[in-house]
């Protein structure tokens, strides 16, 4: 049997990532590769393109609401839906090591993640300046290779911290406790 290759939007240790392993895992997909495209629109022109097989990419929260860059990406390709799931999304603030909470002057993260993080932002971090980052674990990414100042923390998922070994300031920043984002894999039409 061929290997599926799968394209998200995101990077390694993105939300994107544990839905395509959600997705393998329920759909019993064993041999299978992603590929971190970060964008919906990448992904959608990856499969235009036949790199890939599988698209995985979210399109609303239940907090967040719409992901507004994928009904735009959405609205330039033609796919076919295979399945509309949803997983659970935990956020963690995510700093250097060494850092501590007072040491933060700006915190990154995807649109949609500051979105998601809005009452806890506005309550704990009032004053700070708040960065849109094109994926939560590129922003954590960014930190580590210092593409952002390491006075930045970034919103992400516990494997992002891991991967790119960077500490966990806070957990379970999310302002719903249950915080569910769908998310759709598509075909090739």
């Amino acid at each position: 049997m061929k290997k599926m290759i799968i394209g998200i939007s995101g990077a390694i240790g993105s939300f994107s990532e544990e839905a395509a392993e959600y997705y393998c895992q329920q759909n019993q997909i064993k041999e299978h590769e992603l590929k971190f495209l970060i964008s919906v629109e990448n992904v959608l022109a990856a499969l235009d393109n036949k790199e890939i097989d599988l698209g995985i990419f979210p399109i609303e929260n239940s907090n967040g609401g719409i992901v507004y860059e994928a009904v735009i990406a959405m609205s330039k390709h033609i796919f076919n839906i295979e399945k509309f799931f949803e997983i659970d999304i935990r956020h963690c603030l995510i700093a250097k090591p060494g850092k501590n909470i007072t040491d933060i002057k700006m915190i990154a993260s995807h649109d949609q993640a500051l979105k998601q993080c809005k009452m806890y932002l506005k309550r704990r971090w009032p004053d700070t300046e708040l960065k849109e980052w094109a994926d939560t674990a590129d922003a954590v990414r960014a930190i580590k290779e210092g593409e952002l100042p390491e006075t930045t923390a970034a919103i992400a998922s516990r494997k992002a911290a891991e991967i790119y070994g960077l500490d966990i300031l806070e957990e379970g920043i999310q302002d719903l406790k249950f915080n569910f984002t769908t998310f759709l894999a598509v075909t090739k039409k």
